[in-house]
Order: C-alpha cells, then structure tokens, then sequence
C-alpha cells in the first residue's frame, strides 16, 4: 500500500503544532507561573508575568484548533487501512475538542482576577489568590477528563498504523500502550488520593509523549524525504 506522500507530511506538520503549542501552554507556563501549593506565590506570579500567561491561553487554542484538524488529515491518511477504524479515531478524537476549549474559561477567570483591578476593589487579596487557585484547579481537573478521549483515540490510531503496512509497526504499538497511560493516569487521578506520589503517573505520562513525538518525527520525515527524492 503506497501512502499519500504529501498527506503524510501536512499530518506530520499539524502534529508538530499540536505537541509544542501544547508541551508550552501544559508544562512550560504552569511550570514557570504555578506552585499547587501556594496560591500567594502563584497570584504574585501571574501578575508579574501576565503576557506569558495569555499567551499560554493562546497557545491553547492553536494546539486545540490544529488537533481539530489532525484526526481529519490521519483519516485521509489511513482510511484505506481499515475505515471503521479511521472513523473510530476521527470520532474519539474530535471528542475532546469542545471539552478542552470550554475548559479554557477557568484560565480566563483566572486572568480576571489578577487583571481587573477595578472590579475586584472589595475584596480581600487572600481571597483573589484563593479564587485564582480554584480557577486553576478546575482548569487542571477539566484538562483531566479531557485526557481520556486524548487517550481513546490513540488506540485505533495505533491499530491504524500497526496494520498500515507503510508507517513501522512499533509507532502503532506505542500509541495504543500511550492510550493505556493515558487511560491509567486518570483512572488513578480519579480513585486514589495520593496517586501522584506513587511515581508511575510520571512512567504512564512518558508513554504517549513518546508514542506522538515519534510518530510526528516520523511522518515529518517520511514526507520530506519522499519530496526530496522526487517520488
């Protein structure tokens, strides 16, 4: 089966937007701007560093509107394969779309609260930072729920991949164990209290981090090298 060269770079392109809108607006701003544990330090932040906090709400929304256009373009892709499946992960997919987006009026509640001044004369600064915490941790909870469809539709994506015939056999293997991480992480997010000091929510993490970056890698690849070589 001879894939489309030129779709499987426009995915590979969209992808690479997806992961590093999204690594900049999930782990470098809250890594930079967030202490879960200290509301003060984080108010104190954000308010010394609001454009970098806008703009981690901006990067959000590239990163949501391209993963509304990646499952599309994969479905181009890979109908041929099986297209039940194609359609399982176009559906899974889109799934998350509006659920990540909605989520994103905590973070704009947030910048609200450390923003208009004006509106927020009659109350204390303690409860501004307390409200921007819970702002921040219903963003972190809805970014959760979320992730069980980010998780989903890796699973027919793998399959997808395993039985394409033209993209490596391993890519598809780790998709679907990267939906399992997915899958595990909110399930023990969910039930267990102390699920994060366990230390295998890190291990789950890695592995559809590892599973997109290396099929984005590859799909980059595959299209730049088939261009190059004039096929």
């Amino acid at each position: 089966m001879k894939a489309n060269k030129n779709t499987a770079r426009a995915a590979g392109l969209i992808y690479l937007v997806v992961i590093i809108t999204g690594m900049f607006s999930l782990a470098y701003v809250p890594q930079k701007l967030i202490d879960w544990n200290n509301s003060r330090v984080t108010f104190n932040n954000i308010t010394a560093s609001p454009s970098l906090f806008r703009l981690g709400i901006y990067s959000s929304v590239v990163c949501y509107v391209a993963f509304t256009f990646l499952p599309l373009v994969l479905y181009k892709l890979l109908k041929t394969v099986k297209e039940s499946h194609a359609r399982a992960m176009v559906i899974l997919a889109l799934l998350s779309v509006p659920l990540s987006f909605n989520n994103l009026q905590h973070k704009y509640a947030a910048l609200t609260l450390t923003g208009k001044t004006s509106f927020l004369q009659n109350i204390s600064i303690e409860d501004v930072q307390t409200q921007i915490m819970f702002s921040l941790d219903q963003y972190n909870d809805g970014i959760l729920l979320a992730t069980v469809f980010w998780g989903l539709w890796l699973f027919p994506f793998g399959l997808l991949v395993y039985r394409s015939g033209f993209m490596p056999k391993i890519l598809g293997v780790l998709l679907m164990l990267g939906c399992v991480g997915y899958l595990i992480n909110f399930t023990g997010n969910t039930l267990l209290d102390n699920y994060s000091k366990i230390g295998i929510g890190k291990i789950m993490g890695m592995l559809p981090a590892i599973a997109e970056i290396g099929t984005c890698s590859w799909l980059l690849f595959y299209g730049f090298n088939i261009k190059r070589n004039g096929a």
